[in-house]
């Protein structure tokens, strides 16, 4: 694969994706949709998360194709893929691995947990203790995890996707602010259409529509791609556009915790993959605007009164992009 190679269109000066990379985007997207009828723009916002390297928060009722969802991307990327269902008795060392003593070698062994994947799918990550949700920390803004002090390496690439069921579901816990911080997006995939229910109906009969669905990446080619997004160019007055966005949420009068810098650098990277897939390799504020909900909508914290103002984390963020 040409890494990065890009061409110049002589008459604009615009700089745009080479087209094989596009096809190749297409494809992808086109396999993932076998297994995931009627989300076309959840499967868009999820391959943006993956190109820019960040981690996704699903949330929605149980049986909406969540978990498919993660498999499908798994397959079409060709990534190692591990899932582990969140229960209050899971562990920190289930997650992160720990270390037993071989009697025949007479040393301590590293028994490596279940993060030691590509894609790590955290599901009902919100039923657990909050003290395994911490082992995920390390692993999701590092990319690594330390088990009795020592440093173990992720493979490359790496993503977690976590599912949760929205909070007052019985058994469970809202997830600590630095959890959440970890994401890169929030998501949601709502129930389908009654046309696209009727067709998952339809096609219920010839099995998992998993099956169905391609391998079209490497883990290589899915690293070059990466490796082009990152070189995506974002000029100074973009970069001005995504501060004032992620400052008028902190000056918000309802807002108790707004964006961090770790979220203005999370919006700036998934504006480049909103950009990249749009076939462009510099940045517009219309690419900033596109992802900016999916960026905020988890990290923006209300102030007590927003309740009885009748006051939305969602009406928050349209005024913001409103007045910004």
């Amino acid at each position: 694969m040409n890494r990065g190679k890009v061409m110049k269109n002589e008459g604009t000066r615009d700089y745009l994706v080479d087209e094989r990379i596009m096809q190749l985007m297409q494809m992808c997207t086109d396999e993932v949709k076998k297994a995931i009828i009627g989300k076309d723009e959840v499967i868009r916002k999820v391959m943006t998360a993956i190109l820019a390297g960040g981690h996704v928060l699903m949330e929605d009722v149980p049986g909406t194709g969540k978990t498919t969802l993660a498999l499908a991307f798994a397959k079409v990327l060709s990534l190692d893929y591990r899932r582990m269902q969140f229960t209050p008795d899971v562990l920190p060392s289930d997650v992160t691995g720990f270390y037993m003593f071989n009697k025949k070698t007479d040393e301590f062994e590293f028994r490596e947990g279940a993060i030691m994947c590509n894609l790590f799918l955290a599901d009902e990550i919100n039923r657990t203790s909050p003290k395994t949700q911490s082992a995920l920390l390390e692993a999701m803004a590092e990319g690594n995890v330390t088990v009795d002090g020592v440093t173990h390496e992720l493979p490359r690439p790496f993503f977690v996707i976590a599912t949760e069921n929205p909070l007052g579901s019985e058994g469970t816990s809202a997830l600590p602010e630095s959890q959440l911080d970890r994401f890169m997006m929030k998501l949601y995939m709502g129930y389908p259409s009654q046309k696209d229910e009727c067709e998952i109906l339809k096609a219920n009969g010839r099995g998992s529509r998993i099956r169905e669905v391609a391998s079209i990446l490497s883990e290589e080619t899915l690293a070059a791609i990466q490796e082009t997004v990152n070189r995506v160019i974002v000029r100074d007055e973009v970069v001005g556009y995504i501060t004032r966005l992620v400052r008028a949420t902190r000056d918000h009068r309802y807002v108790r915790l707004g964006l961090s810098t770790r979220a203005a650098l999370n919006l700036q990277q998934a504006a480049k993959a909103a950009a990249f897939l749009e076939g462009r390799l510099y940045v517009m504020p219309e690419d900033v605007r596109s992802v900016f909900r999916d960026v905020a909508n988890h990290r923006v914290i209300l102030e007590r009164n927003a309740k009885y103002d009748d006051v939305s984390v969602d009406s928050v963020i349209g005024e913001v992009l409103e007045l910004a």
